[in-house]
């Protein structure tokens, strides 16, 4: 298990990731995660798709939600060839219970929580909290990554517009 030097930080401390590092033009780490009916789902799923990766702590937090709901409006405007998947490691009745009651449908959500398969593979989760850094990938139809943001502070939001550039770019290319 790999740890990284802690350039995140959370509500000011610095925390410890645990994983790979990953950077753009790396091909995209596949992974396992599981769905709000508890059915495997692996980023292979989606080759041939443009997939908008959001790591977040948890979705019952409000940046979280906020960024969420964010995506998700965004979304429409992305086309049928991109995929957006916000990953947790809530649980994943807790997820699909809040997807509910915050009527989000464009962003499927996953979670990461039995093994931190995706966590660990794109050197995003917090060890000693078992919880996901926040950040945003963005994997083009060639499974390689074209975008990354680990944001610095976990309370932060991310940059919604420089990532929303890089799907745009992602499906011209």
């Amino acid at each position: 298990m790999t740890q990284l030097a802690a350039s995140v930080t959370m509500k000011g401390k610095p925390v410890t990731l645990v994983g790979r590092q990953v950077n753009v033009g790396d091909a995209a780490p596949d992974f396992v995660a599981v769905d709000t009916d508890l059915k495997p789902v692996s980023l292979g799923d989606y080759r041939g798709k443009v997939v908008l990766l959001l790591s977040v702590p948890s979705l019952d937090t409000p940046v979280c939600s906020r960024e969420t709901h964010r995506f998700n409006e965004a979304a429409a405007a992305l086309g049928r060839d991109v995929v957006i998947l916000t990953i947790s490691m809530d649980l994943p009745f807790a997820q699909k219970r809040w997807c509910g009651a915050e009527g989000i449908t464009a962003v499927r959500t996953l979670s990461d929580h039995r093994e931190a398969a995706f966590g660990r593979a794109y050197g995003v989760l917090i060890g000693d909290l078992r919880l996901l850094a926040r950040a945003v990938f963005v994997v083009g139809r060639d499974g390689t990554l074209r975008y990354k943001e680990l944001v610095g502070e976990v309370s932060s939001e991310p940059d919604y517009d420089a990532a929303l550039r890089a799907v745009a770019e992602a499906v011209k290319s």
